[in-house]
């Protein structure tokens, strides 16, 4: 498929109980986002006939615990990134292969699985090549780096030894987080952090501390992602997407002449192509923050701010308050809502422009961003009103 998806929009959204350790089956969590979904949109299970997955609970599992006959199936990680699956629905229902397509992913503390799950499809030749390029994790792994919070913590200090970003500045995001997080209450740290909290917490990978890293729950995210004419008979506020766009993973971690830049340059780049939209008419922004750094790196990628220019940005956080020029990471973010993979920026997206995101809500926005990924996977989506 070629199309950018335009002709699709959010018809409904639902999200399960979030926490840590839980306890709750993880079938039972996507039974729970998918049905509220479904019913958030107006929609009837015999009206959903497509669905796909992040390589969770199987899509075969999903469509026999919830009565799904679906003619379209999807799933797994292409040049959208973990964005993946909710681009090649968006693609399904502009192009007619669907009319009602269940998008979920659920975790369970350690991230869960992007991977196929046994029965699932193979892989796309796409994805095969996004995921070729982790061969690239070899070099890294004989320097004794074993993790993305390694990879990443070097791509943050090469931005520090470039452009002067400062530890301070990262720990004004996990700062800035942890006070949106105190206003949802499906967050799972609501509790004040302050700059001299997160200064002495535990190091992880100089320079990540405690904070700068993530926070594994256990969830479920749906959303249904219904053809553009739906909208003026979906239940609640339908969210247009407006484009999106993705990256080959072309350097991998490490390999890119631009370094520290990501993949999430490329996927900018594609998607402000698709679009009349520019940086300066976003209202409120979504952005991973799988480690503090990758926010920054969302904000300089996108445009939203210039090369080295995001740790001053977000520096002291009036900036990125929710009364502030850029709204940023309303729900609390991965680091201290929890880490959904990139699909609570896409559910938080979508409250806001509906204006139901209750004590957290940014007055009356219009466009939203929402940016998923790091290193050599990425994708980035604009919707709108």
């Amino acid at each position: 498929m070629t199309t950018d998806g335009r002709g699709a929009v959010i018809s409904g959204i639902g999200i399960s109980q979030i926490g840590r350790r839980l306890g709750i089956p993880g079938v039972d969590m996507t039974e729970s986002s998918s049905r509220q979904a479904i019913a958030d949109a107006g929609l009837e299970v015999s009206d959903i006939d497509g669905i796909t997955s992040l390589g969770d609970t199987p899509v075969t599992v999903a469509m026999e615990l919830l009565g799904i006959e679906a003619q379209w199936r999807g799933g797994g990680v292409d040049n959208g990134g973990l964005l993946s699956p909710f681009m090649s629905a968006c693609q399904a229902v502009d192009t007619g292969l669907a009319n009602h397509v269940l998008v979920y992913r659920t975790v369970q503390m350690i991230g869960g699985s992007i991977l196929p799950a046994e029965g699932e499809a193979p892989r796309s030749d796409e994805e095969k090549a996004v995921m070729e390029s982790m061969d690239w994790v070899g070099p890294l792994l004989t320097m004794h780096a074993y993790s993305a919070a390694n990879w990443l913590a070097m791509h943050c200090r090469r931005h520090m030894y470039l452009y002067g970003t400062t530890k301070e500045q990262l720990g004004w995001l996990a700062v800035h987080s942890r006070k949106n997080a105190a206003l949802n209450p499906l967050a799972a740290y609501r509790d004040p952090l302050t700059l001299d909290d997160y200064l002495s917490a535990r190091p992880i990978s100089d320079p990540f501390g405690l904070y700068d890293c993530d926070v594994p729950i256990d969830g479920s995210i749906a959303l249904v992602i219904s053809r553009a004419d739906f909208a003026p008979d979906a239940k609640n506020q339908a969210i247009k997407v407006e484009a999106f766009g993705g990256s080959s993973g072309a350097g991998a971690w490490d390999q890119r002449p631009d370094y520290p830049s990501m993949a999430s340059v490329d996927a900018a780049k594609e998607m402000w192509s698709r679009t009349s939209l520019t940086p300066a008419d976003i209202d409120v922004a979504e952005l991973y923050d799988g480690f503090t750094f990758l926010t920054l790196a969302w904000l300089e990628a996108l445009g939203l701010c210039g090369p080295g220019e995001s740790g001053p940005f977000i520096e002291g956080g009036q900036r990125i308050a929710l009364d502030g020029e850029l709204p940023l990471n309303t729900y609390g973010g991965q680091l201290s809502a929890g880490r959904m993979h990139g699909y609570w920026v896409l559910h938080e997206a979508a409250l806001q422009l509906r204006r139901q995101a209750g004590e957290r809500q940014v007055k009356e926005p219009e466009v939203a961003i929402a940016a998923v990924g790091g290193g050599p996977i990425a994708g980035c989506v604009l919707l709108t009103r």
